[in-house]
């Protein structure tokens, strides 16, 4: 398509939004973008329609087709509302709990969401104000509902809104669900569809009723309450980067008993603008540095961190040096992982029928830790939605202890459904005040896993490849990797080859092939050597790069060898790069 052609396309599909459905601000906004000489704006706001995929709407707002707006918001809800009364016709009464997180507007589509529900004839149970994803997801199974919804972008820049739908079990809706759904919301054809004007008898307010009940319930996943009542005072450092986590995370660590919360200050603005980080996300050492700062102000004894949904925690640790180090995604999964198996086996909760979760991008550790306890584990795509999935699957069959991914997600807790920064943290301060009674610092804790288990190290790398070409460059890499695969890995010889997109496993030595045993097919492709390496890769869904995820073992004699371990795992690291070719 020349850009003549798309020009006249997108002014088309704009004057539309200048009709008397509209509201005024949304109908100058786009007079403003049609009467700029310049159309690179209204191109992007309206080449496309906002797409709602299998985890909701993500996107940057403003007016237009492809932006977050209350008309994007409100098609997405109409579609929702349509597809709960056909899956429930004949209730008494159809539920959905909403929520919403500190970015700019996310009250405003909560709210109109809400009215868009009750106008289809839908309880809703609105929450006051923002509250984290996670608490939402429990609010779902507490109250009865069939669905939920959570406004957040995540961790996402300030110019970022999203929409994450649940259904009645309390996790992001999986298939059937999320594609009758997205069907739903593909049929709504305009504006003229979408019920706007709400019913307020049917919509309730709920708040600190049940935070209450929901802290209370992560208290009871408490393993060592002696340990904390003789570690009290320990000094946590607290941060919600301007988000959610600001009140129930800090209530929720006292529930538990710790008595010194520290926080800092300049973070505590709740503002969709972030306004002390470029960008909101635990992941990020910048995004914790004004907490470390605080921390050694004070000499605290850990740092805590949640994004602006409070579904993600990252945490920063002193090292035998006395220097705050940032910690992994895997290593807080495994620390608490660690911990909460050896605190079920020593109270003699262990009888075979416990299992865990973890994504298949996350630690092999973890299930080496599974595994040598006679514990289940179960590995599952990328994305929280399908430890959910596995939750749903063995819900009354056997009793869950954990689930982790890499990313800063975990889960401690079964009547949540989603990744939780909440009981994360009170889990991970509970992990150092019982390490701390055992005369151990964290970082202690941490080495004395990979002693146990072996030393491990991931390494994430992306390579960006914007526009149509960069889309065909990627998939062209992909089709290479699985045309020629690569036969080793630092030198150490290919034994397994893991194809999701064709559910078929290979060991190139024998040849022998077996399937996959997975929901779906996925296009993630997976490398194991015979030195332990796995190697996972994969197109990102949401933006233009692929991803590789590296772990690496390498020996560790003693906590003073570790540094030597690391420097290893990057060598290794870096001769794989060699081997992948990139």
């Amino acid at each position: 398509m020349d850009n003549t052609q798309l020009i006249q396309e997108v002014t088309a599909k704009a004057q539309v939004w200048l009709g008397d459905n509209y509201d005024a601000e949304t109908r100058a906004e786009v007079q403003r973008m049609l009467d700029n000489e310049d159309k690179t704006e209204l191109i992007e706001c309206f080449y496309k329609d906002l797409e709602f995929g299998t985890g909701g709407l993500r996107g940057i707002m403003g007016a237009g087709t492809n932006r977050m707006n209350i008309y994007t918001v409100g098609a997405a809800t109409q579609g929702l509302a349509n597809y709960l009364n056909k899956s429930f016709a004949g209730r008494d009464k159809i539920s959905v709990a909403i929520g919403h997180d500190s970015r700019n507007n996310s009250r405003l589509f909560a709210e109109i969401s809400a009215d868009i529900f009750s106008a289809n004839g839908i309880h809703v149970y609105l929450f006051e104000s923002l509250r984290p994803t996670p608490e939402m997801s429990f609010a779902i199974r507490h109250l009865g509902c069939q669905s939920g919804i959570i406004l957040t972008a995540s961790h996402n820049p300030k110019e970022y809104n999203g929409y994450k739908a649940y259904w009645e079990d309390g996790g992001q809706m999986i298939a059937p669900h999320d594609r009758n759904t997205i069907n739903e919301v593909n049929a709504i054809k305009s504006i003229a569809d979408i019920k706007f004007k709400g019913n307020p008898e049917l919509i309730t307010i709920i708040g600190e009723e049940i935070d209450k009940i929901y802290i209370e319930k992560i208290k009871g996943v408490s393993m060592s309450p002696k340990a904390i009542e003789n570690q009290k005072n320990l000094k946590i450092v607290y941060t919600p980067i301007h988000g959610t986590g600001i009140k129930v995370i800090p209530q929720c660590l006292k529930a538990f008993g710790f008595e010194n919360i520290i926080s800092v200050p300049e973070q505590e603005v709740i503002s969709g603008d972030f306004p002390t980080v470029v960008s909101p996300n635990p992941e990020e050492p910048a995004a914790l540095s004004m907490a470390i700062a605080k921390a050694k102000e004070v000499d605290a004894d850990i740092v805590m961190a949640s994004d602006p949904d409070s579904d993600r925690l990252g945490i920063a640790i002193k090292n035998d040096k006395n220097e705050w180090i940032l910690v992994t995604g895997n290593q807080n999964a495994l620390l608490i992982t660690d911990y909460l198996i050896k605190q079920w086996k020593e109270q003699g909760r262990l009888n075979g029928n416990q299992y865990m979760v973890k994504t298949i991008v996350t630690t092999e550790l973890l299930k080496d830790i599974a595994d040598k306890n006679g514990v289940e584990i179960y590995d599952v795509y990328t994305g929280f939605k399908w430890i959910a999935g596995i939750m749903l699957q063995e819900e009354g069959k056997k009793e869950f202890i954990c689930g982790g991914e890499e990313s800063y997600g975990f889960l401690v807790e079964d009547f949540v459904r989603d990744k939780d920064a909440v009981s994360a943290a009170a889990m991970i301060a509970e992990v150092l005040a019982y390490a701390k009674e055992n005369g151990k610092s964290l970082y202690e804790q941490l080495l004395d896993i990979y002693l146990e288990f072996g030393y491990s190290k991931e390494k994430g790398i992306s390579i960006v490849r914007k526009g149509k070409s960069g889309a065909e460059e990627i998939q062209a890499m992909m089709d290479n990797y699985r045309a020629n695969p690569v036969k080793e890995l630092a030198g150490s010889p290919v034994t397994l080859i893991k194809d999701f997109k064709t559910l078929k496993a290979c060991k190139p030595a024998t040849g022998e092939v077996y399937d996959l045993e997975m929901p779906e097919t996925s296009n993630v492709l997976q490398y194991f050597s015979a030195d332990g390496t796995k190697v996972s890769i994969r197109p990102s869904g949401t933006e233009p790069k692929i991803k590789f995820y590296m772990e690496v073992r390498c020996p560790m004699a003693s906590r003073a060898d570790y540094e030597n371990a690391s420097a290893a795992a990057d060598a290794k690291i870096e001769a794989i790069k060699q081997s992948l070719g990139i």
